[in-house]
């Protein structure tokens, strides 16, 4: 959701040197703002051979295992026809016999309850971000896993492509709800949201509150926001930020118009890109390089001009009076505590209004805290099943999934 950093960088590159320059490095900028971005360069790249690290990049795309589960593939359409890609990973009997030791503690049996699991990614991202917590629960609880229309193997936007239909967070609402009516028609659910998949469960509740109110067991809201997104100022200063906010729409309208050209800017500026997700996504030093360049990998393979048409919708989105829905049931708040994009602050103002809500604020951890710190994440969300019913208790994960480079195995 920090659209408005990416701009600061169009801005100045215009005044310097014309809309070339311009769209190639707002072409890297806002590419990455969808996990949090500011126009920010990390100085050790400067002194790599450029050959070198695209050679690295390549190694590091067939090394990484990051985003290579696949499950049961379904189509749901939304009610303006766009085609939405979910996955369903269904309980496995054999496997869980066969459970290790590991995921033994953390689950307690090998029958969990019949409640399926849903995971809404954040805004540029896709089903894959949730690889860490999609490997503890597969075959343990069925999940389902699905792409936000114009995002991973989901279609564009119909209304969008086609009639230039303003993207609202109220459509993502209303698309999860298709989802949920072609992947899960019966049977408890849970919910799981980071950033913009938070807020897409917070429309689905304000459109479809008896849905909430019959099916939903459980909620979890990761890295979200219910409102208020126009006040974030992304660790920039203020008067940078103002400036920011005045030109950002047209910047973004214009480039949206020119996809073809920007394109061919973000792989010209790829070290730039890398830069800005590494310092606007992970607050640690220490994240593995395999998964930079995975989060690096999801955010350049969605087209500049959806990261157009998504923009204005976050301005307008406030779900505040929705969270009152989710006060009677299990509810997890987390965030990082150094998450530059939707701030810890916004956690803590839904926890606020959601006394029974359990708040964790990771150290040391930003926008994108379900890879930095995966084990972390995952524990709460087998906490918050085991307090839905949906598994019985048992230990925590302990080191499970974690992508420090210096981290040893549990």
């Amino acid at each position: 959701m920090s659209e408005s950093s990416a701009a600061a960088a169009v801005a100045s590159a215009a005044g310097a040197g014309g809309w070339r320059r311009a769209t190639g490095i707002a072409g890297a900028a806002i590419g990455v703002v969808a996990a949090g971005a500011a126009a920010t360069v990390a100085i050790e790249r400067m002194t790599v051979g450029r050959n070198i690290r695209r050679k690295a990049r390549l190694a590091l795309d067939s090394a990484g295992p990051y985003g290579t589960l696949r499950g049961t593939p379904g189509t749901a359409y939304a009610d303006d026809g766009t085609e939405l890609y979910y996955e369903v990973d269904d309980i496995d009997p054999e496997a869980a016999a066969d459970l290790g030791p590991r995921r033994r503690r953390l689950f307690g049996r090998k029958a969990p309850a019949p409640v399926t699991v849903v995971f809404s990614h954040g805004y540029c991202l896709s089903q894959d971000s949730w690889h860490f917590q999609r490997a503890a629960l597969r075959g343990v609880v069925r999940t389902v896993h699905w792409d936000q229309r114009s995002h991973g193997r989901s279609g564009r936007g119909v209304d969008q492509l086609k009639d230039d239909v303003p993207l609202t967070i109220d459509q993502l609402g209303r698309d999860l709800k298709a989802v949920l009516d072609a992947a899960v028609p019966e049977g408890p659910i849970v919910l799981v949201g980071h950033s913009m998949g938070g807020m897409t469960v917070m429309a689905l509740a304000a459109q479809y509150p008896e849905l909430i109110r019959e099916r939903v067991v459980a909620t979890a809201f990761v890295g979200t926001s219910s409102g208020r997104l126009g006040e974030v100022n992304f660790g920039l200063p203020v008067a940078g930020v103002n400036a920011v906010r005045r030109v950002l729409p047209g910047v973004l309208k214009a480039l949206g118009q020119r996809a073809e050209l920007v394109e061919k800017g973000r792989r010209a500026t790829a070290d730039l890109f890398a830069g800005i997700i590494k310092r606007y996504s992970f607050a640690g030093r220490d994240i593995d390089p395999a998964v930079a360049r995975f989060a690096e990998r999801m955010i350049e393979s969605t087209p500049i001009d959806v990261v157009a048409e998504f923009y204005p919708a976050f301005t307008d989105h406030d779900k505040t009076e929705a969270l009152a829905l989710f006060a009677d049931m299990p509810v997890l708040v987390l965030a990082g505590l150094q998450d530059l994009v939707t701030p810890s602050e916004h956690s803590e103002a839904i926890a606020g209004l959601l006394p029974e809500a359990e708040l964790v604020l990771v150290p040391d951890a930003g926008h994108l805290v379900m890879l930095e710190h995966p084990e972390v994440v995952t524990d709460r969300l087998a906490d918050l099943l085991t307090r839905a019913g949906a598994v019985p208790a048992g230990t925590t994960v302990g080191t499970y999934g974690s992508t420090s480079s210096t981290a040893q195995p549990g």
